[in-house]
């Protein structure tokens, strides 16, 4: 089969390689996929670099996020089993793990509505309580995380602000149905917020990017507000004042939501639950923006952790794999 490898650690673009390799052997309690859409995530990039938690012995395939296709032909979302990741043409998950994939999304947007929805559902429900009627503040909202979080305050009622750099990705954001939409690159994020606001600020703040993000969101967030800190894909990390938390009344969120799989596995089956709900009735639907063949990969992921992309960006081994199941 053809894979991606990493033999060496470095930027995507320059260590990932195009190679023949053997088909995965599933270890006891572990299934092989054929892989028909591969979802590209953040992770992926960093783990190209060495920067991410978890490190997979060289050489690794990349790829944390799949719709598969199991041998008995049923379509399943999977995140595969490293070092077999899912920039390939076949990979292994956990059986245990694997989640049916919803029939009214294809295989990209089915492999999309995995990582990134469920963070958002996590982050937003179970860990920041999002009520109705609420405002919630996206940064990077045009991104693939930021989108499924736009999506997913719009379905609980919030009114959704999203802060993006650029025009374009204005564009994308108002297409997604931020109500509010601030180009952190022409606008003072902060002063944009209280305005849209009538001076309260955001209740619902969430952050994948870190850095001056942060330092913006503890100043746009209302009394009794929550702030869900997602990731770093600025590269900073932030050091929170507590002593401005405690004046200002305000909570920050830790999320890392793959401690759900291990810690609460039941939690994650119930949220693809609802994920699908929402999906089947159109509520959400990942934004993919681009669908690019196995061979486009590395190219990919490089654009996807440059920050030039918007939405999901899918890698199809097969083709005929972007159409409708």
């Amino acid at each position: 089969m053809q894979a991606w490898q990493v033999h060496e650690l470095g930027e995507p673009g320059e260590v990932m390689r195009l190679t023949e390799a053997a088909r995965p052997v599933p270890a006891d309690g572990q299934v092989l996929l054929k892989v028909r859409a591969a979802n590209i995530n953040f992770p992926d990039a960093l783990m190209c670099r060495g920067q991410y938690q978890v490190r997979p012995p060289l050489p690794f395939t990349p790829g944390v996020e799949i719709c598969g296709e199991t041998e008995d032909g049923r379509r399943v979302i999977a995140n595969p089993a490293l070092p077999y990741g899912g920039f390939a043409e076949y990979a292994v998950a956990d059986a245990a793990a694997l989640l049916p994939a919803p029939e009214a999304l294809d295989d990209a947007a089915a492999a999309a509505l995995h990582i990134g929805y469920q963070t958002g559902w996590f982050g937003l429900h179970r860990r920041a309580g999002l009520e109705a009627g609420e405002t919630l503040l996206v940064h990077a909202a045009a991104g693939g995380v930021g989108s499924a979080a736009v999506q997913l305050g719009k379905a609980a009622g919030a009114t959704v602000i999203g802060v993006v750099g650029g025009a374009a990705k204005a564009s994308v954001a108002r297409e997604l149905g931020c109500d509010v939409v601030i180009d952190r690159r022409e606008q003072d994020v902060v002063a944009a917020v209280k305005e849209a606001t009538g001076g309260r600020g955001a209740d619902v703040i969430y952050d994948p990017v870190g850095g001056q993000a942060y330092a913006q969101s503890a100043k746009a967030v209302a009394f009794e507000g929550r702030i869900v800190v997602v990731g770093f894909a600025s590269g900073s990390i932030p050091s929170p004042a507590l002593n401005h938390a405690l004046v200002k009344n305000y909570a920050i969120l830790g999320l890392h939501w793959g401690l759900y799989n291990t810690r609460n596995p039941k939690l994650v089956q119930h949220c693809h639950e609802r994920l699908t709900e929402l999906a089947a009735r159109g509520a959400i639907k990942p934004l993919v923006s681009e669908r690019v063949p196995l061979a486009g990969a590395a190219d990919a992921v490089q654009r996807v952790v440059d920050g030039v992309t918007t939405g999901r960006v899918a890698v199809l081994p097969s083709p005929e794999n972007g159409a409708a199941a």
